[in-house]
């Protein structure tokens, strides 16, 4: 793939190509076929970031053939999602990784330097949602984007949360992770000037549905800029808030 993607280049350089078939030639670059897996090995390219593969369902073998395709490609840096405990135990015998286990996400390779616009922030309602958090805030910190946590400052101690208003009101993105009735999204999107992400979380009594109840205060949120994505996925708000982050550099 580095072969092709030169000499395309070189032709670009001496004319022979535009910039607009090269481009086109690069966001349609072929996958990775390994029989299992079709790794894609152009979506940095399209998208802004590489593949990140989601560990649940998949087995260690599986896992370590996909990182293998990616290292092959010169991905050298692997997020990896949903990873159990016992699973990274085993990957270590193929891969050498950094393992959270809160948020059951590895990482190979160096965390870069971050690059982003701004700060994101990161609030939990309670210690409880930590998890979902942390899944956040290493997924943006492996993007390249320098996060603030600020965990346990939810509505029932609400003077919690505006003890860091300055911290909140700084940030070029917000994530706020909360599961019961998921009230916290609304507080700080009056708050805040910038894009809040709200991560429903499936912490709560029966009332709460597994997260349901919070994902539905939230979607209903009086707060104007408040954006929701699935119960329980901490990803899908740390990438969201590094395209917003890097909206400049774009």
């Amino acid at each position: 793939m580095k072969h092709d993607t030169r000499g395309m280049l070189e032709q670009v350089a001496t004319g022979r190509l535009s910039v607009d078939e090269a481009l086109l030639h690069l966001k349609t670059e072929p996958f990775d076929d390994i029989g299992y897996a079709k790794v894609d090995l152009h979506r940095k390219v399209r998208q802004g970031s590489p593949e990140v593969i989601y560990g649940e369902g998949k087995s260690v073998e599986q896992i370590a053939g996909i990182i293998d395709s990616m290292k092959k490609h010169d991905q050298e840096h692997v997020l990896i999602t949903r990873l159990s405990q016992e699973k990274s135990d085993a990957l270590s015998a193929y891969h050498a990784h950094n393992y959270n286990k809160a948020a059951r996400l590895a990482t190979v390779g160096e965390m870069p330097e971050p690059d982003g616009i701004g700060k994101i922030v990161i609030a939990t309602g309670g210690t409880s949602d930590i998890p979902v958090a942390e899944e956040a805030a290493l997924t943006a910190e492996f993007l390249g984007n320098q996060v603030v946590r600020l965990y346990d400052v939810g509505v029932a101690g609400v003077h919690r949360l505006l003890a860091n208003r300055e911290l909140l009101m700084d940030a070029a993105v917000v994530i706020t992770v909360a599961g019961m009735e998921g009230a916290l999204a609304s507080v700080v999107g009056g708050l805040v000037d910038c894009p809040v992400i709200a991560v429903p979380t499936s912490v709560g009594y029966g009332a709460s549905f597994g997260g349901l109840s919070a994902l539905l205060s939230m979607l209903n949120s009086c707060a104007s800029g408040v954006s929701v994505v699935n119960i329980d996925n901490g990803f899908g708000a740390g990438y969201m808030a590094n395209m917003i982050n890097h909206i400049a550099a774009r």
